[in-house]
Protein backbone atom coordinates (compact mmCIF):
# COMPACT_ATOMS: atom_id res chain seq x y z
CA UNK A 1 0.00 0.00 0.00
CA UNK A 2 2.84 2.36 0.92
CA UNK A 3 4.60 1.64 -2.37
CA UNK A 4 1.44 2.50 -4.31
CA UNK A 5 1.02 5.80 -2.37
CA UNK A 6 4.64 6.73 -3.02
CA UNK A 7 4.23 5.99 -6.71
CA UNK A 8 1.09 8.14 -6.86
CA UNK A 9 2.81 11.00 -4.98
CA UNK A 10 5.84 10.87 -7.30
CA UNK A 11 3.62 10.94 -10.38
CA UNK A 12 1.64 13.90 -8.99
CA UNK A 13 4.78 15.93 -8.22
CA UNK A 14 6.21 15.17 -11.65
CA UNK A 15 3.01 16.38 -13.33
CA UNK A 16 2.97 19.59 -11.25
CA UNK A 17 6.63 20.30 -12.01
CA UNK A 18 6.15 19.67 -15.73
CA UNK A 19 3.13 22.00 -15.84
CA UNK A 20 5.05 24.69 -13.95
CA UNK A 21 8.02 24.36 -16.30
CA UNK A 22 5.92 24.43 -19.47
CA UNK A 23 3.40 27.16 -18.57
CA UNK A 24 5.44 29.45 -16.28
CA UNK A 25 9.21 29.06 -16.46
CA UNK A 26 9.63 28.56 -20.21
CA UNK A 27 7.44 31.57 -21.21
CA UNK A 28 9.44 33.74 -18.79
CA UNK A 29 12.74 32.58 -20.27
CA UNK A 30 11.39 33.17 -23.78
CA UNK A 31 10.33 36.73 -22.95
CA UNK A 32 13.71 37.39 -21.35
CA UNK A 33 15.44 36.06 -24.44
CA UNK A 34 13.39 38.34 -26.69
CA UNK A 35 14.09 41.34 -24.51
CA UNK A 36 17.89 40.93 -24.46
CA UNK A 37 18.20 39.89 -28.08
CA UNK A 38 20.35 36.83 -27.28
CA UNK A 39 17.92 34.20 -28.49
CA UNK A 40 17.41 33.49 -32.16
CA UNK A 41 13.73 33.64 -33.09
CA UNK A 42 14.23 32.56 -36.63
CA UNK A 43 12.88 29.05 -36.40
CA UNK A 44 14.20 25.61 -37.21
CA UNK A 45 15.16 26.58 -40.73
CA UNK A 46 18.30 28.19 -39.31
CA UNK A 47 19.81 24.95 -38.06
CA UNK A 48 21.59 24.34 -41.33
CA UNK A 49 22.74 26.53 -44.19
CA UNK A 50 19.96 27.33 -46.69
CA UNK A 51 20.01 25.49 -49.97
CA UNK A 52 22.49 27.17 -52.28
CA UNK A 53 20.80 26.54 -55.60
CA UNK A 54 23.17 23.75 -56.65
CA UNK A 55 26.15 25.17 -54.76
CA UNK A 56 28.11 22.64 -52.74
CA UNK A 57 28.57 24.00 -49.22
CA UNK A 58 29.84 22.36 -46.01
CA UNK A 59 27.18 21.68 -43.40
CA UNK A 60 27.27 24.29 -40.65
CA UNK A 61 25.74 24.12 -37.20
CA UNK A 62 23.23 26.54 -35.70
CA UNK A 63 24.22 30.15 -35.14
CA UNK A 64 23.63 32.63 -32.38
CA UNK A 65 22.28 36.13 -32.60
CA UNK A 66 24.92 38.88 -32.63
CA UNK A 67 24.21 41.56 -30.01
CA UNK A 68 23.29 44.94 -31.49
CA UNK A 69 25.86 47.70 -31.87
CA UNK A 70 26.53 49.96 -28.92
CA UNK A 71 24.51 53.15 -28.88
CA UNK A 72 21.41 51.70 -30.57
CA UNK A 73 18.54 54.11 -30.83
CA UNK A 74 14.84 53.57 -31.18
CA UNK A 75 12.80 54.34 -34.27
CA UNK A 76 12.99 58.10 -34.95
CA UNK A 77 9.68 59.88 -34.66
CA UNK A 78 10.65 63.31 -35.95
CA UNK A 79 9.84 62.45 -39.56
CA UNK A 80 13.29 63.56 -40.68
CA UNK A 81 15.62 62.03 -43.25
CA UNK A 82 16.73 58.49 -42.51
CA UNK A 83 19.43 58.91 -45.11
CA UNK A 84 20.76 62.00 -43.34
CA UNK A 85 20.83 60.14 -40.02
CA UNK A 86 22.62 57.23 -41.64
CA UNK A 87 25.40 59.39 -43.06
CA UNK A 88 25.75 61.12 -39.67
CA UNK A 89 26.23 57.76 -37.93
CA UNK A 90 29.76 57.05 -36.61
CA UNK A 91 30.11 54.10 -38.99
CA UNK A 92 29.84 56.56 -41.88
CA UNK A 93 32.39 58.91 -40.33
CA UNK A 94 35.29 56.51 -40.07
CA UNK A 95 38.70 58.06 -40.28
CA UNK A 96 40.58 57.34 -43.48
CA UNK A 97 44.33 57.50 -43.94
CA UNK A 98 45.93 60.76 -45.03
CA UNK A 99 45.88 61.00 -48.81
CA UNK A 100 49.37 61.62 -50.15
CA UNK A 101 50.19 61.89 -53.86
CA UNK A 102 50.49 58.12 -54.15
CA UNK A 103 47.04 57.60 -52.61
CA UNK A 104 45.34 59.76 -55.25
CA UNK A 105 44.69 58.43 -58.73
CA UNK A 106 45.46 61.70 -60.50
CA UNK A 107 47.14 65.03 -59.81
CA UNK A 108 45.43 68.24 -60.90
CA UNK A 109 48.22 69.44 -63.21
CA UNK A 110 48.48 66.02 -64.84
CA UNK A 111 44.73 65.83 -65.47
CA UNK A 112 44.41 69.38 -66.82
CA UNK A 113 47.23 68.86 -69.29
CA UNK A 114 45.68 65.62 -70.47
CA UNK A 115 42.28 67.19 -71.12
CA UNK A 116 43.69 70.30 -72.78
CA UNK A 117 45.24 68.01 -75.37
CA UNK A 118 41.91 66.24 -75.80
CA UNK A 119 40.17 69.59 -76.29
CA UNK A 120 42.69 70.54 -79.00
CA UNK A 121 42.13 67.21 -80.75
CA UNK A 122 38.37 67.66 -80.62
CA UNK A 123 38.58 71.14 -82.11
CA UNK A 124 40.74 69.86 -85.00
CA UNK A 125 38.35 66.97 -85.54
CA UNK A 126 35.33 69.29 -85.69
CA UNK A 127 37.11 71.60 -88.12
CA UNK A 128 37.87 68.74 -90.54
CA UNK A 129 34.39 67.25 -90.10
CA UNK A 130 32.70 70.59 -90.84
CA UNK A 131 34.80 71.06 -93.96
CA UNK A 132 33.97 67.56 -95.19
CA UNK A 133 30.28 68.08 -94.46
CA UNK A 134 30.27 71.35 -96.41
CA UNK A 135 31.82 69.64 -99.43
CA UNK A 136 29.17 66.90 -99.23
CA UNK A 137 26.34 69.43 -98.71
CA UNK A 138 25.55 67.89 -95.32
CA UNK A 139 24.04 69.90 -92.49
CA UNK A 140 26.00 69.80 -89.24
CA UNK A 141 24.55 70.68 -85.86
CA UNK A 142 27.19 72.70 -84.05
CA UNK A 143 27.22 73.32 -80.32
CA UNK A 144 29.44 75.63 -78.36
CA UNK A 145 32.07 73.66 -76.42
CA UNK A 146 33.58 75.00 -73.22
CA UNK A 147 36.30 73.38 -71.13
CA UNK A 148 35.68 74.28 -67.49
CA UNK A 149 38.50 73.33 -65.07
CA UNK A 150 35.94 73.53 -62.23
CA UNK A 151 33.43 71.17 -63.86
CA UNK A 152 31.92 68.56 -61.55
CA UNK A 153 33.08 65.65 -63.71
CA UNK A 154 36.70 66.84 -63.48
CA UNK A 155 36.42 67.18 -59.70
CA UNK A 156 34.99 63.66 -59.58
CA UNK A 157 38.05 62.35 -61.44
CA UNK A 158 40.38 64.23 -59.10
CA UNK A 159 38.63 62.78 -56.05
CA UNK A 160 39.38 59.13 -56.90
CA UNK A 161 41.74 57.62 -54.33
CA UNK A 162 43.17 54.26 -53.33
CA UNK A 163 40.12 53.65 -51.13
CA UNK A 164 37.09 54.65 -53.21
CA UNK A 165 35.86 56.49 -56.28
CA UNK A 166 34.80 59.43 -54.13
CA UNK A 167 34.90 60.51 -50.51
CA UNK A 168 31.80 60.44 -48.33
CA UNK A 169 31.43 64.21 -48.26
CA UNK A 170 32.59 64.98 -51.81
CA UNK A 171 30.33 67.81 -53.09
CA UNK A 172 31.29 67.03 -56.69
CA UNK A 173 29.20 63.83 -56.74
CA UNK A 174 25.72 65.30 -56.06
CA UNK A 175 26.61 68.16 -58.40
CA UNK A 176 27.63 65.71 -61.13
CA UNK A 177 24.36 63.80 -60.72
CA UNK A 178 22.50 67.07 -61.18
CA UNK A 179 24.63 68.17 -64.13
CA UNK A 180 24.19 64.89 -66.03
CA UNK A 181 20.45 65.47 -66.06
CA UNK A 182 20.78 68.66 -68.10
CA UNK A 183 24.19 68.73 -69.85
CA UNK A 184 24.00 69.54 -73.56
CA UNK A 185 24.87 66.51 -75.72
CA UNK A 186 27.19 67.46 -78.60
CA UNK A 187 28.14 64.03 -79.91
CA UNK A 188 26.91 60.43 -79.73
CA UNK A 189 28.84 57.35 -80.73
CA UNK A 190 29.17 53.64 -80.14
CA UNK A 191 31.19 52.56 -77.12
CA UNK A 192 34.71 51.23 -77.66
CA UNK A 193 33.75 47.59 -77.14
CA UNK A 194 31.03 47.88 -79.76
CA UNK A 195 33.42 49.52 -82.20
CA UNK A 196 35.83 46.63 -81.66
CA UNK A 197 33.23 44.23 -83.08
CA UNK A 198 33.25 46.15 -86.38
CA UNK A 199 29.64 45.25 -86.97
CA UNK A 200 30.23 41.51 -86.69
CA UNK A 201 27.38 39.44 -85.29
CA UNK A 202 28.09 35.75 -84.74
CA UNK A 203 24.76 34.15 -83.91
CA UNK A 204 26.41 30.85 -83.02
CA UNK A 205 27.81 32.38 -79.85
CA UNK A 206 25.87 31.48 -76.73
CA UNK A 207 27.15 34.57 -74.94
CA UNK A 208 27.24 37.64 -77.14
CA UNK A 209 30.16 40.06 -76.69
CA UNK A 210 29.42 43.19 -74.68
CA UNK A 211 29.41 45.31 -77.82
CA UNK A 212 26.10 43.76 -78.87
CA UNK A 213 24.27 45.47 -76.04
CA UNK A 214 22.48 48.69 -76.80
CA UNK A 215 24.49 51.50 -75.23
CA UNK A 216 26.01 54.74 -76.47
CA UNK A 217 28.81 57.08 -75.46
CA UNK A 218 27.57 60.68 -75.17
CA UNK A 219 29.91 63.66 -75.16
CA UNK A 220 28.70 66.83 -73.42
CA UNK A 221 29.34 70.49 -74.16
CA UNK A 222 31.79 70.76 -71.23
CA UNK A 223 33.74 67.71 -72.51
CA UNK A 224 32.22 65.33 -69.98
CA UNK A 225 31.37 61.82 -71.20
CA UNK A 226 28.62 59.48 -70.05
CA UNK A 227 27.41 56.05 -71.09
CA UNK A 228 23.74 55.96 -72.07
CA UNK A 229 21.78 52.75 -71.56
CA UNK A 230 18.19 53.04 -72.81
CA UNK A 231 15.13 51.56 -71.16
CA UNK A 232 14.59 47.97 -72.31
CA UNK A 233 12.13 46.69 -69.71
CA UNK A 234 9.23 48.11 -67.74
CA UNK A 235 9.68 48.54 -63.99
CA UNK A 236 7.14 45.82 -63.16
CA UNK A 237 8.63 43.22 -65.51
CA UNK A 238 10.72 40.41 -64.08
CA UNK A 239 13.36 38.46 -65.96
CA UNK A 240 11.57 35.60 -67.76
CA UNK A 241 12.05 32.32 -65.90
CA UNK A 242 13.52 30.61 -68.97
CA UNK A 243 16.27 33.23 -69.43
CA UNK A 244 19.84 32.35 -68.55
CA UNK A 245 21.72 35.05 -66.65
CA UNK A 246 23.99 35.67 -69.64
CA UNK A 247 21.13 36.56 -72.01
CA UNK A 248 19.16 38.68 -69.55
CA UNK A 249 18.17 42.23 -70.45
CA UNK A 250 20.32 45.15 -69.41
CA UNK A 251 18.14 47.48 -67.34
CA UNK A 252 18.80 51.21 -67.08
CA UNK A 253 17.04 51.46 -63.73
CA UNK A 254 19.33 48.73 -62.35
CA UNK A 255 22.35 50.91 -63.13
CA UNK A 256 20.75 53.85 -61.30
CA UNK A 257 19.68 51.80 -58.27
CA UNK A 258 23.08 50.06 -58.05
CA UNK A 259 24.86 53.39 -57.65
CA UNK A 260 22.56 54.43 -54.81
CA UNK A 261 22.90 51.05 -53.06
CA UNK A 262 26.68 51.12 -53.38
CA UNK A 263 26.71 54.56 -51.75
CA UNK A 264 24.42 53.45 -48.90
CA UNK A 265 26.66 50.43 -48.26
CA UNK A 266 29.58 52.89 -48.15
CA UNK A 267 31.55 50.96 -50.77
CA UNK A 268 31.67 53.91 -53.18
CA UNK A 269 32.92 51.72 -56.02
CA UNK A 270 30.20 52.53 -58.59
CA UNK A 271 30.62 55.66 -60.71
CA UNK A 272 27.78 58.22 -60.40
CA UNK A 273 24.67 57.30 -62.41
CA UNK A 274 21.63 59.49 -63.11
CA UNK A 275 18.43 58.92 -65.02
CA UNK A 276 17.52 61.16 -67.93
CA UNK A 277 15.02 61.55 -70.73
CA UNK A 278 17.07 61.72 -73.94
CA UNK A 279 15.78 63.06 -77.23
CA UNK A 280 17.06 60.34 -79.54
CA UNK A 281 16.56 62.54 -82.59
CA UNK A 282 18.11 65.79 -81.37
CA UNK A 283 20.65 64.34 -78.93
CA UNK A 284 21.76 61.22 -80.80
CA UNK A 285 20.81 61.07 -84.49
CA UNK A 286 21.45 64.74 -85.32
CA UNK A 287 24.74 65.03 -83.43
CA UNK A 288 26.48 61.74 -84.23
CA UNK A 289 29.38 61.73 -86.67
CA UNK A 290 29.21 57.94 -87.03
CA UNK A 291 27.46 56.88 -90.22
CA UNK A 292 27.00 53.34 -88.90
CA UNK A 293 25.01 54.72 -86.00
CA UNK A 294 22.91 56.90 -88.30
CA UNK A 295 22.12 53.84 -90.39
CA UNK A 296 20.33 51.97 -87.57
CA UNK A 297 17.72 54.70 -86.98
CA UNK A 298 14.24 54.39 -88.42
CA UNK A 299 10.70 55.64 -87.84
CA UNK A 300 8.23 53.08 -86.55
CA UNK A 301 4.65 52.66 -87.82
CA UNK A 302 3.57 54.62 -84.74
CA UNK A 303 5.80 57.49 -85.92
CA UNK A 304 8.30 56.99 -83.09
CA UNK A 305 12.04 57.34 -83.62
CA UNK A 306 13.78 54.01 -83.02
CA UNK A 307 17.26 52.55 -83.32
CA UNK A 308 18.97 49.15 -83.09
CA UNK A 309 22.19 47.73 -81.80
CA UNK A 310 24.66 46.90 -84.55
CA UNK A 311 23.33 43.37 -84.97
CA UNK A 312 20.02 44.63 -86.35
CA UNK A 313 17.60 41.73 -86.77
CA UNK A 314 20.25 39.09 -87.52
CA UNK A 315 20.53 37.44 -84.09
CA UNK A 316 16.91 38.03 -83.10
CA UNK A 317 17.99 38.90 -79.57
CA UNK A 318 18.76 42.59 -80.03
CA UNK A 319 15.60 44.56 -80.61
CA UNK A 320 15.09 48.22 -81.30
CA UNK A 321 14.26 50.79 -78.66
CA UNK A 322 11.93 53.64 -79.50
CA UNK A 323 11.27 57.11 -78.22
CA UNK A 324 7.83 58.52 -77.56
CA UNK A 325 7.98 59.89 -80.18
CA UNK A 326 11.57 61.10 -79.63
CA UNK A 327 12.03 61.02 -75.84
CA UNK A 328 13.55 57.86 -74.40
CA UNK A 329 14.46 57.34 -70.77
CA UNK A 330 17.77 55.79 -69.83
CA UNK A 331 20.70 55.86 -67.45
CA UNK A 332 23.75 58.09 -67.78
CA UNK A 333 26.87 56.67 -66.11
CA UNK A 334 29.79 59.03 -65.63
CA UNK A 335 32.91 57.91 -67.45
CA UNK A 336 36.05 57.17 -65.47
CA UNK A 337 39.34 58.84 -66.51
CA UNK A 338 40.70 57.56 -69.81
CA UNK A 339 42.86 54.44 -69.86
CA UNK A 340 45.83 56.37 -71.20
CA UNK A 341 45.99 58.50 -68.05
CA UNK A 342 44.49 56.07 -65.50
CA UNK A 343 45.12 52.51 -66.72
CA UNK A 344 42.83 49.73 -65.48
CA UNK A 345 43.07 45.99 -65.84
CA UNK A 346 40.24 43.50 -66.09
CA UNK A 347 40.67 40.32 -64.04
CA UNK A 348 38.50 37.18 -64.20
CA UNK A 349 36.37 36.68 -61.12
CA UNK A 350 37.54 33.51 -59.26
CA UNK A 351 33.83 32.68 -58.87
CA UNK A 352 33.09 33.15 -62.56
CA UNK A 353 30.16 31.15 -63.94
CA UNK A 354 30.39 28.69 -66.82
CA UNK A 355 28.44 30.78 -69.38
CA UNK A 356 27.23 27.61 -71.06
CA UNK A 357 23.89 25.85 -70.98
CA UNK A 358 25.13 22.80 -69.07
CA UNK A 359 28.65 23.44 -67.72
CA UNK A 360 29.57 24.00 -64.06
CA UNK A 361 32.64 25.64 -62.59
CA UNK A 362 34.78 24.11 -59.84
CA UNK A 363 33.39 26.39 -57.12
CA UNK A 364 29.90 25.03 -57.85
CA UNK A 365 30.91 21.44 -57.01
CA UNK A 366 33.80 21.83 -54.55
CA UNK A 367 32.73 23.14 -51.13
CA UNK A 368 36.37 23.78 -50.21
CA UNK A 369 37.16 25.77 -53.36
CA UNK A 370 38.08 28.85 -51.33
CA UNK A 371 40.92 26.96 -49.63
CA UNK A 372 42.58 26.72 -53.04
CA UNK A 373 41.92 30.37 -53.86
CA UNK A 374 43.53 31.47 -50.58
CA UNK A 375 46.79 29.89 -51.74
CA UNK A 376 46.88 31.85 -54.99
CA UNK A 377 48.25 35.31 -55.69
CA UNK A 378 46.82 37.93 -55.17
CA UNK A 379 44.21 36.36 -52.87
CA UNK A 380 46.75 34.96 -50.40
CA UNK A 381 47.40 38.34 -48.77
CA UNK A 382 46.03 41.86 -48.52
CA UNK A 383 42.46 42.96 -49.16
CA UNK A 384 41.74 41.40 -52.56
CA UNK A 385 39.74 38.43 -51.31
CA UNK A 386 37.87 40.60 -48.80
CA UNK A 387 36.98 42.99 -51.61
CA UNK A 388 35.72 40.05 -53.69
CA UNK A 389 33.44 39.14 -50.78
CA UNK A 390 32.21 42.75 -50.54
CA UNK A 391 31.41 42.56 -54.25
CA UNK A 392 29.53 39.28 -53.85
CA UNK A 393 27.38 40.78 -51.09
CA UNK A 394 26.62 43.76 -53.31
CA UNK A 395 25.76 41.48 -56.24
CA UNK A 396 23.55 39.28 -54.06
CA UNK A 397 21.55 42.27 -52.89
CA UNK A 398 20.90 43.43 -56.45
CA UNK A 399 20.54 39.88 -57.85
CA UNK A 400 23.40 40.20 -60.35
CA UNK A 401 24.74 36.81 -61.54
CA UNK A 402 26.83 38.30 -64.35
CA UNK A 403 30.03 39.36 -62.53
CA UNK A 404 32.49 37.50 -64.74
CA UNK A 405 35.33 40.05 -64.38
CA UNK A 406 36.30 42.91 -62.13
CA UNK A 407 38.56 45.89 -62.76
CA UNK A 408 41.17 47.69 -60.69
CA UNK A 409 43.32 50.78 -61.25
CA UNK A 410 46.86 49.59 -61.91
CA UNK A 411 48.36 52.50 -59.97
CA UNK A 412 47.07 51.13 -56.66
CA UNK A 413 48.22 47.56 -57.27
CA UNK A 414 46.98 44.71 -55.12
CA UNK A 415 45.71 46.94 -52.32
CA UNK A 416 43.39 48.98 -54.54
CA UNK A 417 39.61 48.63 -54.43
CA UNK A 418 37.54 46.76 -57.01
CA UNK A 419 35.38 48.71 -59.43
CA UNK A 420 31.74 47.59 -59.44
CA UNK A 421 31.11 48.29 -63.13
CA UNK A 422 28.21 47.25 -65.33
CA UNK A 423 25.33 46.47 -62.98
CA UNK A 424 22.54 46.54 -65.57
CA UNK A 425 21.65 42.88 -65.07
CA UNK A 426 20.71 43.45 -61.48
CA UNK A 427 17.18 43.86 -60.10
CA UNK A 428 15.74 41.36 -62.57
CA UNK A 429 13.90 39.11 -60.10
CA UNK A 430 12.49 40.39 -56.84
CA UNK A 431 10.80 37.07 -56.10
CA UNK A 432 13.96 34.96 -56.16
CA UNK A 433 17.17 35.16 -54.09
CA UNK A 434 20.06 33.47 -55.86
CA UNK A 435 22.13 32.16 -52.95
CA UNK A 436 24.98 30.98 -55.18
CA UNK A 437 26.00 34.62 -55.67
CA UNK A 438 27.13 34.54 -52.03
CA UNK A 439 29.52 31.64 -52.66
CA UNK A 440 32.67 33.71 -51.88
CA UNK A 441 31.21 34.59 -48.47
CA UNK A 442 29.75 31.20 -47.60
CA UNK A 443 32.82 29.25 -48.74
CA UNK A 444 35.58 31.56 -47.45
CA UNK A 445 33.76 32.59 -44.26
CA UNK A 446 35.57 35.93 -43.88
CA UNK A 447 34.20 39.47 -43.96
CA UNK A 448 35.46 42.96 -43.16
CA UNK A 449 34.48 44.24 -39.74
CA UNK A 450 33.27 47.55 -41.20
CA UNK A 451 31.15 45.76 -43.82
CA UNK A 452 29.50 43.56 -41.20
CA UNK A 453 28.76 46.48 -38.87
CA UNK A 454 27.10 48.44 -41.66
CA UNK A 455 25.03 45.45 -42.74
CA UNK A 456 23.85 45.00 -39.16
CA UNK A 457 23.01 48.71 -38.98
CA UNK A 458 21.00 48.56 -42.21
CA UNK A 459 18.97 45.64 -40.83
CA UNK A 460 17.56 47.81 -38.03
CA UNK A 461 14.13 49.43 -38.33
CA UNK A 462 15.49 52.96 -37.86
CA UNK A 463 17.95 52.41 -40.75
CA UNK A 464 16.02 49.89 -42.80
CA UNK A 465 17.72 49.38 -46.16
CA UNK A 466 14.53 49.54 -48.21
CA UNK A 467 13.57 52.86 -46.60
CA UNK A 468 17.01 54.34 -47.28
CA UNK A 469 16.92 53.22 -50.90
CA UNK A 470 13.40 54.55 -51.37
CA UNK A 471 14.48 57.94 -50.03
CA UNK A 472 17.73 58.05 -51.99
CA UNK A 473 16.08 57.11 -55.29
CA UNK A 474 13.48 59.85 -54.85
CA UNK A 475 16.14 62.31 -55.95
CA UNK A 476 16.37 60.83 -59.45
CA UNK A 477 14.22 62.46 -62.16
CA UNK A 478 13.03 59.07 -63.46
CA UNK A 479 11.53 58.07 -60.11
CA UNK A 480 10.23 55.61 -59.16
CA UNK A 481 13.38 53.69 -60.06
CA UNK A 482 12.48 50.43 -58.29
CA UNK A 483 9.10 48.90 -57.59
CA UNK A 484 8.11 48.15 -54.02
CA UNK A 485 8.76 44.37 -54.33
CA UNK A 486 12.36 45.08 -55.36
CA UNK A 487 12.84 47.40 -52.38
CA UNK A 488 11.44 44.85 -49.94
CA UNK A 489 13.63 42.14 -51.50
CA UNK A 490 16.67 44.14 -50.33
CA UNK A 491 15.60 43.74 -46.69
CA UNK A 492 15.02 40.02 -47.13
CA UNK A 493 18.37 39.45 -48.83
CA UNK A 494 20.22 41.50 -46.23
CA UNK A 495 18.98 39.19 -43.49
CA UNK A 496 20.14 36.18 -45.48
CA UNK A 497 23.63 37.66 -45.76
CA UNK A 498 23.75 38.12 -42.00
CA UNK A 499 22.58 34.54 -41.45
CA UNK A 500 25.43 33.21 -43.58
CA UNK A 501 27.91 35.29 -41.57
CA UNK A 502 26.50 34.05 -38.29
CA UNK A 503 26.78 30.44 -39.35
CA UNK A 504 30.41 31.04 -40.22
CA UNK A 505 30.99 32.58 -36.78
CA UNK A 506 29.28 29.64 -35.11
CA UNK A 507 31.53 27.22 -36.94
CA UNK A 508 34.86 29.05 -36.89
CA UNK A 509 34.61 31.79 -34.27
CA UNK A 510 34.63 35.57 -34.62
CA UNK A 511 38.43 35.86 -34.74
CA UNK A 512 38.60 33.70 -37.86
CA UNK A 513 35.61 35.24 -39.64
CA UNK A 514 35.69 38.97 -38.89
CA UNK A 515 38.68 40.91 -40.22
CA UNK A 516 39.24 44.31 -38.65
CA UNK A 517 39.90 47.21 -40.97
CA UNK A 518 39.04 50.87 -40.29
CA UNK A 519 37.59 50.73 -36.80
CA UNK A 520 38.11 54.22 -35.32
CA UNK A 521 35.29 56.73 -35.82
CA UNK A 522 35.37 60.50 -35.68
CA UNK A 523 32.78 63.23 -35.29
CA UNK A 524 33.96 64.86 -38.50
CA UNK A 525 34.12 62.94 -41.80
CA UNK A 526 37.39 62.62 -43.70
CA UNK A 527 39.77 63.66 -40.93
CA UNK A 528 43.33 62.70 -41.82
CA UNK A 529 44.70 60.16 -39.39
CA UNK A 530 46.66 57.00 -39.19
CA UNK A 531 44.53 53.87 -39.26
CA UNK A 532 45.01 50.49 -37.69
CA UNK A 533 44.55 47.46 -39.82
CA UNK A 534 44.68 44.20 -37.95
CA UNK A 535 43.66 40.66 -38.73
Amino acid sequence: MMRRDRLFLAATLTAIFSADLYFILLPKLWRMGQGTGHFCTCGDNNLTLPRQGGLATPQLSNWTFVPPLDGATSEPTDGGSKLGRLFAHPLYNIQTPALGPEEKLLQAEQLMEYYRKKVSRWERHMKYYSEAAAISNMSVTEHEMTFDPDASWLKFHLGISRYALYSRDDPAVPQLLKDMQSMTVVNADYTQDEKALKGACDCTQVVKPSGHHLKLALKMSNFAKAMFKPMRQQRDDETPVDFFYFVDFQRHNAEIAAFHLDRILDFRRVAPVAGRLVNVTGEVLQVTHNEDLRAVFFTSPANNTCFFAKCLYVCKTEYAVCGSPDLLEGSLSAYLPGLSIAPRISIPNPWIRSYTFTGREEWEVNPFYCDNIKQLYPYNSGNRLLNIIDMSIFDFLIGNMDRHHYEIFTKFGDEGFLLHLDNARGFGKHSQDEMSILAPLSQCCIIKHSTLLRLQLLARPQFRLSDLMRESLQGDPLRPILTEPHLLALDRRLLKVLRVVQRCIRRLGEDEVITKDFVKSTARPQTDTETEKVR
